[in-house]
This record gives C-alpha cells, structure tokens and sequence, in this order.
C-alpha cells in the first residue's frame, strides 16, 4: 500500500470561522468552518481516499480489505473494521459550549456500541488574549455543576490557561473543558463524536435554534477531582522527534524540521498518521515519494517499514500511532 489523504469533512458550526480555508488552502461555498475533519471512521462520517487507484473508498472499506497491514495486527485485534482514531483542525472564531466526554464504559453504558473520548489539542495559532478552558480549578459537587450551569457561573470553577502556538493539552475522558474564541487547534481523539454540552451561552445554534444540553449525563462523565497541572510541559527540539502524549488511546509526537528526519517503523505494528501544521516538504515511504504541505493530513499504512521526513524549508508535524 502507500500513504492515503482523504477528502476533509467541513463542518459549519455556530461558532466556527474562516481560518480553515485558507490554512488549508482550499475554496469553499460553506461558512462559518468550525472543523475539518481530516481523518475518520465515526460511522455516517467516514473519510474518503481523495486520489489515486483507492479514490472513493471509505477508510472503513479499506480496513475490511487490507485489515492489518493497513492499521496494525494488534490495532485491528482491538478495534476491528472502525478507524480508531479522529484527526481535526479546530477553528474557535467564538468560544465552543463548556463540555465534557465520557469513558469507554459510560458511553457504552449510555450509548450502547459507542466509544468514549479522549482527546489532545496541539495548539497552532493563538489571538492575542485567547485561552481555553481544561479540568476543575475548584472542588464542585454534581448538584454544584449543574446550578452553576443554570446561572452561567460554571466558568468560575474551570482551570482557565492562555495559550500560545505550541501549547499542548492533554483531556483524557471525564474532564471538563472547552476551547475559547481566538484559538486554532489540531485535535486527536479517539474515535467518538459524543460531547455532553454543559453550558452554551445561551446561544442559537445555526437552525435558529437553543443547542441541546446534556446536563444528567454530564454529571455522570466528569471527573470531580481538582488535578495540580492540566497543562502538558515538554521542550521543544529542532530537528529531533519530541513525545508529547502517550496514553492507551494514542501517542503523539511533534517534529519541527529544518533537516531530513528518518524514522524506522518496521517494528512499529500501527499506522501512522502525519499532519501538517507549518510549512511543506515530501515524505519518502519505502522509497516511494509523496508531499504534504500546512494543512494536509496523510495517513502511513502499518505495513510500512520507513519513512523519512524531507522539510522543503521548515516542516512542523504531528504524528499519532497506537501503541
């Protein structure tokens, strides 16, 4: 097989923007982009391969056909014919609803056949002042929650962070988060689209309508305890591959790249995923060539055995596989 890019999935929300596109370089008649989703497999939402003899098949289908050489062995012993993971660019023009995920077993209990949520933000672009919200900054009971949902002082109890391009945050399920006006993100997650609204400004959504809260659930999912450090630390490095997450669901790593970077994946028994936050170059895989530039995701099947990394310039990337 070879590296696969997909058609993104644009998703118009109430409170997206204009970034998107032209990050991507893309024109669209859709407004208000508040996500492309760039690799997934939730079902109804599936990705379709953009190019090439795969065009048109849906990553879903190729996992039926290719099973493990295209996921992993071991991936696809755990999670089947369903991608596991979805990759997103984030555009928060105005802030998103206060929110929060369940685990696998909560989903599952309320959802039957779903999957939990959780997640990462690796954040690209900043407006002066933007921030984000992610865990409690004070203990609060469930009753608590949902009174302070009810008269819009929720945000008092949030650990709320300024953030800069580079900032990384970890969510695993159960924490309350939401991300504010002024950011641009690139989100991994597992393979889920369940999101338990807390509170939403009492807002419209775009049919003229108040969105939907999930407040019984919500008091369900939420972890309740007050952590000391919601912020995920690392040092940046040029030239090398830095560890950023590295959870059950995925590992992600950051590469900022001035040289070419060779990395052996014979032993890694996942795919692989690429996205592209800044700048452009080609990845050479098996001694076949493709480029990528800001914006593009491309997904390295798991038979892979190597792939190196070739900056034009500068090329900044994130990569996500399974352990």
């Amino acid at each position: 097989m070879y590296p696969l890019i997909f058609e993104p999935i644009l998703t118009p929300l109430v409170w997206g923007g204009e970034k998107i596109a032209q990050y991507k370089g893309i024109s669209t008649s859709k407004n208000n982009i508040g996500e492309s989703w760039e690799i997934s497999g939730v079902e109804g939402k599936e990705s379709v391969v953009a190019d090439g003899p795969l065009a048109g098949k849906t990553i879903s289908q190729l996992i039926k056909t290719y099973k493990g050489q295209l996921v992993g062995e071991h991936v696809y012993a755990n999670t089947g014919d369903q991608f596991p993971l979805l990759l997103k660019f984030i555009d928060a023009h105005r802030d998103l609803s206060i929110q929060v995920h369940p685990n696998d077993e909560l989903a599952a209990r309320l959802q039957p056949g779903s999957h939990g949520k959780t997640e990462m933000w690796y954040v690209i672009d900043a407006e002066p002042g933007a921030k984000l919200y992610s865990g409690l900054a004070k203990s609060i009971t469930p009753e608590e929650l949902a009174a302070q949902a009810a008269d819009g002082s929720i945000t008092g109890s949030l650990a709320c962070f300024p953030v800069h391009p580079g900032d990384v945050f970890y969510l695993p399920a159960g924490r309350i988060h939401a991300i504010c006006g002024g950011c641009f993100i690139a989100e991994i997650q597992q393979t889920s689209d369940i999101t338990y609204r807390i509170y939403d400004y009492g807002r419209m959504g775009l049919d003229g309508k108040p969105r939907q809260l999930h407040l019984e659930q919500a008091k369900l999912a939420v972890d309740y305890k007050v952590y000391p450090e919601y912020r995920t630390h690392y040092e940046p490095v040029q030239d090398d591959e830095v560890e950023l997450v590295n959870c059950p669901h995925f590992t992600t790593s950051v590469l900022d790249l001035t040289l070419p970077y060779a990395k052996d994946l014979s032993e890694l028994d996942s795919f692989l995923t690429v996205m592209c936050l800044e700048g452009s170059g080609s990845l050479e895989v098996d001694g076949e060539s493709v480029d990528i530039r800001q914006g593009e995701t491309v997904l390295i099947p798991a038979e892979t055995d190597d792939i190196c990394f070739i900056p034009d310039e500068t090329l900044k990337l994130l990569t996500s596989h399974i352990r």
